[in-house]
Protein backbone atom coordinates (compact mmCIF):
# COMPACT_ATOMS: atom_id res chain seq x y z
CA UNK A 1 0.00 0.00 0.00
CA UNK A 2 1.17 3.36 -1.20
CA UNK A 3 -0.65 6.50 -0.33
CA UNK A 4 -0.57 8.43 -3.93
CA UNK A 5 -0.11 12.61 -4.02
CA UNK A 6 -2.23 13.61 -7.44
CA UNK A 7 -0.67 17.09 -7.75
CA UNK A 8 3.23 15.39 -7.48
CA UNK A 9 2.60 12.73 -10.19
CA UNK A 10 1.03 15.52 -12.33
CA UNK A 11 3.99 17.38 -12.21
CA UNK A 12 6.12 14.19 -13.89
CA UNK A 13 4.77 14.96 -16.83
CA UNK A 14 3.89 17.45 -19.79
CA UNK A 15 2.82 15.61 -22.42
CA UNK A 16 -1.36 15.89 -23.57
CA UNK A 17 -3.80 12.97 -24.40
CA UNK A 18 -1.27 10.54 -22.87
CA UNK A 19 -2.85 8.72 -20.05
CA UNK A 20 -0.05 7.86 -17.19
CA UNK A 21 -1.36 4.96 -14.50
CA UNK A 22 -1.07 5.91 -11.16
CA UNK A 23 -3.15 2.79 -9.69
CA UNK A 24 -5.13 -0.18 -10.71
CA UNK A 25 -8.32 -1.99 -8.36
CA UNK A 26 -10.23 -4.43 -9.33
CA UNK A 27 -9.20 -5.03 -12.92
CA UNK A 28 -9.38 -1.20 -13.37
CA UNK A 29 -6.71 1.57 -14.02
CA UNK A 30 -6.33 4.61 -12.35
CA UNK A 31 -4.98 7.17 -14.54
CA UNK A 32 -3.93 10.42 -14.65
CA UNK A 33 -3.98 12.72 -18.13
CA UNK A 34 -3.24 16.18 -18.88
CA UNK A 35 -5.55 17.62 -21.97
CA UNK A 36 -5.19 20.33 -24.64
CA UNK A 37 -7.44 20.51 -27.62
CA UNK A 38 -9.69 18.23 -29.43
CA UNK A 39 -9.22 14.44 -29.06
CA UNK A 40 -10.45 11.77 -31.84
CA UNK A 41 -14.25 10.42 -32.20
CA UNK A 42 -14.74 7.27 -30.59
CA UNK A 43 -16.53 4.20 -28.26
CA UNK A 44 -15.51 1.70 -26.14
CA UNK A 45 -17.66 -1.02 -27.01
CA UNK A 46 -17.44 -3.12 -23.88
CA UNK A 47 -15.98 -0.67 -20.87
CA UNK A 48 -17.71 2.51 -19.62
CA UNK A 49 -15.28 5.01 -18.75
CA UNK A 50 -15.38 7.84 -16.10
CA UNK A 51 -13.36 10.84 -16.43
CA UNK A 52 -12.89 13.40 -13.52
CA UNK A 53 -11.77 16.98 -13.89
CA UNK A 54 -9.03 18.06 -11.18
CA UNK A 55 -8.15 21.03 -12.96
CA UNK A 56 -9.81 22.66 -15.56
CA UNK A 57 -12.87 22.57 -17.85
CA UNK A 58 -13.21 19.45 -19.77
CA UNK A 59 -16.27 19.18 -22.65
CA UNK A 60 -17.19 16.03 -23.73
CA UNK A 61 -19.02 15.82 -27.10
CA UNK A 62 -21.36 13.67 -28.18
CA UNK A 63 -23.31 13.64 -31.73
CA UNK A 64 -26.71 14.98 -30.16
CA UNK A 65 -25.36 17.41 -27.43
CA UNK A 66 -22.14 18.32 -25.29
CA UNK A 67 -21.65 18.35 -21.52
CA UNK A 68 -19.15 20.11 -19.68
CA UNK A 69 -17.03 19.09 -16.78
CA UNK A 70 -15.73 21.50 -14.39
CA UNK A 71 -13.28 21.30 -11.44
CA UNK A 72 -14.46 18.71 -9.06
CA UNK A 73 -16.90 16.74 -10.99
CA UNK A 74 -17.06 13.96 -13.12
CA UNK A 75 -18.80 11.98 -15.91
CA UNK A 76 -19.36 8.33 -17.16
CA UNK A 77 -19.53 7.61 -21.03
CA UNK A 78 -21.02 4.15 -21.19
CA UNK A 79 -19.82 1.48 -23.20
CA UNK A 80 -20.56 2.10 -26.78
CA UNK A 81 -21.57 5.58 -26.82
CA UNK A 82 -19.33 8.03 -29.44
CA UNK A 83 -17.51 10.54 -27.84
CA UNK A 84 -14.96 13.46 -28.12
CA UNK A 85 -13.21 15.00 -25.01
CA UNK A 86 -12.49 18.70 -26.05
CA UNK A 87 -10.31 20.90 -23.71
CA UNK A 88 -9.81 24.52 -24.76
CA UNK A 89 -6.95 25.24 -21.83
CA UNK A 90 -5.35 22.50 -20.35
CA UNK A 91 -7.59 20.19 -18.08
CA UNK A 92 -5.93 17.61 -15.59
CA UNK A 93 -8.02 14.62 -15.05
CA UNK A 94 -8.45 11.26 -13.93
CA UNK A 95 -9.86 8.40 -15.85
CA UNK A 96 -11.26 5.18 -14.31
CA UNK A 97 -11.71 2.16 -17.01
CA UNK A 98 -10.56 -1.82 -17.48
CA UNK A 99 -6.82 -2.57 -17.85
CA UNK A 100 -8.13 -3.32 -21.80
CA UNK A 101 -9.20 -0.10 -22.53
CA UNK A 102 -7.49 1.33 -25.59
CA UNK A 103 -7.45 5.44 -24.84
CA UNK A 104 -8.84 5.83 -28.32
CA UNK A 105 -11.06 2.65 -28.13
CA UNK A 106 -12.28 1.37 -31.99
CA UNK A 107 -10.67 4.27 -33.08
CA UNK A 108 -6.57 3.92 -33.88
CA UNK A 109 -4.68 6.84 -35.19
CA UNK A 110 -2.02 9.64 -33.85
CA UNK A 111 -3.82 9.51 -30.28
CA UNK A 112 -3.33 6.15 -29.41
CA UNK A 113 -1.58 4.91 -26.64
CA UNK A 114 -0.43 1.02 -27.23
CA UNK A 115 1.73 0.67 -23.95
CA UNK A 116 0.82 3.05 -20.60
CA UNK A 117 3.57 4.38 -18.44
CA UNK A 118 3.38 4.08 -14.75
CA UNK A 119 4.21 6.69 -12.47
Amino acid sequence: MEKVNIKNKLSLFSDYWSPKIIGELNGQYVKLCKLKGEFVWHKHDNEDEMFYVIDGLLKIEFRDKTISIDKGEFLIVPKGVEHKPIAEKEVSAMVFEPVSTLNTGDTKGDFTVEKLDKI
